[in-house]
């Protein structure tokens, strides 16, 4: 038992009669062909790794938006926003979130508080005194 339905075993039969074996190999799924080729979807990531700000953002942060404005101006290709996570995909890409730290931040002035500062301000729960009840 194959799991398949009766009407495609039907039409496979008949095309196996018709034009033998060929008629058994497997097909493409039919769909709309991609916007972007696969050298065009590297050249993107090429591009991409250059940061948003080479592309004239204020910031080197990369949002869906912009991915599509980026595209549309090279290749003049529309992608709706939602979309564009779609071609990241494919490209191995993954969401990342920067880290919000202050670009003045010390590390040694952190580690410093943290060792001496810290230990002396923190509260500690307070000694228990043992009442005796006799």
């Amino acid at each position: 038992m194959v799991g398949a339905d009766n009407w495609s075993v039907t039409r496979w039969k008949r095309g196996y009669d018709k034009t033998g074996e060929a008629a058994l190999k497997a097909k493409p799924h039919p769909g709309r062909k991609p916007k972007l080729t696969r050298r065009k979807l590297e050249q993107l990531a090429g591009m991409l790794l250059k940061g948003a700000r080479h592309y004239g953002y204020s910031t080197d942060l990369w949002t869906l938006s912009r991915v599509a404005e980026v595209i549309e101006g090279r290749w003049g290709v529309t992608y709706h926003p939602g979309h564009v996570w779609k071609l990241l995909l494919l490209m191995n890409w993954s969401c990342q979130k920067p880290e919000r730290r202050a670009r003045e931040r010390d590390e040694q002035a952190i580690a410093a508080w943290r060792k001496e500062d810290w230990p002396r301000i923190k509260k500690r729960p307070k000694k228990r005194t043992k009442h005796c009840t006799a």
